[in-house]
């Protein structure tokens, strides 16, 4: 279920409060194909085995929130550094 399009109009990121935006498919094949290979973490240095089917990404695109069933994850220390 894709995310709200009312709801990604309000969203920023938490921390420095600049716009999200959906990931494109290009970005979300390569974080997947880490998940995959065991190399991908989150913020907190959890790692992540759950392919990632919808995400935003922070403007400045150094981050990215994953969004699971319509709902985004904007907990800073479950993010992913870019």
């Amino acid at each position: 279920m894709p995310i709200d399009a009312e709801l990604l109009s309000i969203l920023v990121c938490p921390e420095t409060h600049q716009p999200v935006k959906p990931a494109d498919a290009a970005l979300l094949a390569r974080l997947n194909e880490r998940i995959r290979a065991g190399t991908m973490k989150n913020r907190q240095g959890d790692g992540m085995t759950k392919p990632i089917e919808e995400a935003l990404v922070r403007e400045d695109g150094k981050c990215l929130y994953v969004v699971e069933d319509g709902i985004p994850n904007m907990l800073i220390d479950e993010r992913v550094e870019l």
